[in-house]
Order: C-alpha cells, then structure tokens, then sequence
C-alpha cells in the first residue's frame, strides 16, 4: 500500500484533537455531496429538456427535410423525386405547402399557418396520436376537412359537427402583379370544414391548421410548387449517412436539414442554458471547496507532531505535501460518490415514478422530464477533482515548507 495514502487515511477515519477539524471535514464533504447531487439532477433535467423538445418536433417533422436553398418554393418534378427515392434508406417522401394565411369561422378571425400535406402524411408522422376530437382524415367521401390545432378551435370556437358554417380561409391573389387591399377580388377564398383537432405543443396548436395538399396548392397557385419535402426514412437507417447522400444526389440548390438542424436555434438555446448553469454549479462546488482548504489546514496545524517525527525518520517535504493533498482527495472523494450516488437515485426515482410535478395543468408533461447521460457524470467528476486539487494544494505545500523551514 502507498505509505503517504496509508497515513492520509489514518488521519481520515482516525479522530482529531481538536473537534472542530472533525466537523470542518465533514462540511467538507456534505458540501461536496450536496452541490454534486445537484448538478448531476439539474444537467440530466436538461437532458430531459431536451429529449422532450425532440419528441414533440419529431411528432410534427419528418426526419429529414429539403427545402429550397434560395427563395420561398422548390418546383418538384419526377426527375426530382426519383433522385430521393433512388437514395438507398429513404421511405415516404411527402410533399409540403406552408404558409400563413387569414381565417374566419362565424364572427371569429385570426391569422394562422396553414400546412398543405398529402393523406398519408397524418399516420406517417403520427400526427393521427395526437388528435383530441374528431378524426385523424384529411379527406372523406370526395370531401375535404382540416385539422386544427386546439389552440385555433379555442380561438374561433369551432363546432367539428357544424355543418352550415365552414372556416373560411383568405390568401392574397399570387396572379395580381398588385395588391389592392381594399378590394375583394384580391383576396382569394375556400372554404372546408374542421374534422379533427390536435393538441401536440401551445407554438403550434395555436397556430397551425392542416389541409390537403390539392386544396392547399389550389388556394395558393402554387401549381407544382412546394414549401419543402419531407422524408421519412426505413426502420434502423442513419439520418446522417442518408442526408449526406441526398445532399450529393440533389446539389447546392437545396437545403438538406435534420430535425436537428431545423430547429437548431431552440436546441442551441438549450445547451447554452445547460453550460451556463454547469459554470454556476462549479462555482458554487469551488465555494464549498473552501471548507477542504480550511480543513486542511487545520488538520495541518493539529498534525504538526506528527509531521515533525515523519521528518525526523527522513520524510521529504514532497512526500509530506503527497499525504495533505491524498487527504483532501479523499475527502472530496466521499462526497462526490455520496453526491453521484443520490443524484443517481432521485433521477432514477423521478424517471420511475415522476415524484416531482410541473405543477401546471397546461404543462406538455406531468412531470420534470429527466435523463442521465454518462459524459455528465464524468465532467461533473472531473470538475470536482479539480477544484479539489486546487483547494488541497496549499495547504500541502505550506505544510512542506514548514518542514524546510525546520530542516
């Protein structure tokens, strides 16, 4: 066994003269415990975050994305679609129209987002889970019908069983080289009745209303252009091996996107968030640190006896300085597995059991969404060694020159 760890430990577990080193030391390690606990909770909620966000987009996205590099529209041709479809992994390719328009229902008004996408796009994307009221169908017997968003019925009060009063939706006139506001002919309107509603995220069930890519295309003369393509990939395929694929086959025009990368702002948002309270948390570990820093130099000054006999007996100072930092790592080493080991188990009890709420009936989940991630654990662990180093490091070394200084 390492000599310098052998007497650190006895001067661990072994009781002090003076009480209050004893006490000083274990502050040192709740401190320890306490802060590590905390950061490894509050990293894997934002992990949970995170997750989550993905979940919801992932509902409403398809995995990969292609819209046009340059202007508003990409003009789909079946060149075009044989170039993704002949890309080894891709599934269903759907056909996109979105874009914000006016809608009125009865005495209500409001603008909103309205997304053209074609009849299977609902079960493709498992927009059909989310329907709350009425059916996940696009269309029926010949007839069209939107979904709206629960946000939109509430707005507008909408009646899915309102035969005589459809939602009327107004677009501007794309053939008009002017606009003239005032007057009716340029503005364009459809009307189709509301057969489904929707409750997936507050951004986008206030917003959005889903139609069928035919009426869609129709009100807005979009012809055989499109917003974007969205592609849904084979059970088990890379996303990032096929995006790069279609980024070769389709060229510089077009923008191939993730969920990931459509959204990167709101996630980018996220993990500044998660740094930021990674650099307080450290810093609030630092501060508990303070208490190994005192310790240590207590427990150098309740020691000195000790430290003169070792010298006597031919005891370097650098073995000396071994033996104070080897005791403040293993104070701090106590507290961070206590630390590790409580924030493990309520992550995992709040993964388990959801035992702390959102409080909010509005809340997308009932619970704090959490998720433990390894590289957390490790960061977490290596910061603290860190700080520790620091903390043990002078009181070791004013404890070694106190035994130049007698030599």
């Amino acid at each position: 066994m390492n000599l310098s760890y052998f007497i650190a430990r006895r001067y661990f577990l072994s009781k002090k003269k003076t009480n209050f080193i004893n006490i000083i030391s274990i502050i040192s390690m709740i401190g320890v415990g306490v802060g590590t606990m905390a950061l490894v909770i509050v990293l894997s909620v934002f992990n949970g975050l995170e997750d989550l966000f993905r979940s919801l987009h992932g509902t409403f996205d398809s995995e990969i994305n292609i819209k046009p590099a340059y202007g508003k529209s990409l003009t789909v041709t079946p060149q075009l679609l044989a170039k993704i479809r002949a890309v080894e992994g891709v599934g269903f390719v759907a056909e996109i129209i979105e874009d914000n328009v006016f809608l009125s229902y009865r005495k209500g008004h409001m603008p909103a987002r309205m997304r053209g996408v074609p009849d299977q796009f609902i079960r493709q994307n498992g927009l059909d889970q989310a329907i709350i009221a009425g059916n996940a169908r696009l269309k029926y017997n010949d007839k069209s019908y939107a979904i709206v968003g629960s946000g939109v019925q509430y707005i507008l009060s909408i009646a899915l069983k309102d035969e005589m009063n459809p939602i009327q939706i107004w677009y501007p006139d794309n053939s008009r080289k002017t606009i003239n506001v005032s007057s009716p002919e340029s503005i364009r309107k459809s009307a189709i009745r509301a057969g489904g509603v929707f409750a997936l995220e507050q951004r986008y069930d206030k917003d959005y209303i889903f139609v069928p890519l035919s009426f869609a295309a129709d009100l807005l003369q979009m012809g055989n252009k499109r917003s974007s393509l969205e592609i849904s990939l084979k059970d088990g395929e890379d996303v990032d091996q096929i995006k790069v694929q279609l980024k070769k086959a389709l060229g510089a025009n077009y923008l191939v996107q993730d969920r990931d990368e459509q959204h990167a702002s709101l996630l980018q948002a996220i993990r500044i968030e998660k740094l930021f309270v990674y650099i307080t948390f450290s810093v609030i570990l630092a501060v508990a640190s303070f208490n190994i820093f005192f310790s240590l130099t207590m427990l150098a000054i309740d020691k000195r006896k000790d430290v003169a006999v070792l010298s006597a007996m031919g005891a370097a100072p650098n073995f000396i300085r071994r033996v104070f930092m080897t005791e403040g790592a293993i104070i701090a080493t106590v507290g961070t597995l206590a630390g590790l080991g409580s924030g493990f188990l309520i992550c995992l009890a709040q993964q388990t059991f959801g035992i702390f709420k959102m409080g909010m009936e509005s809340a997308i989940v009932d619970a704090y969404p959490v998720k433990m991630q390894l590289p957390d654990f490790v960061a977490t662990g290596i910061t603290i060694a860190l700080i520790t180093f620091v903390a043990s490091y002078f009181p070791a070394v004013k404890a070694a020159k106190d035994i130049d200084i007698r030599l």
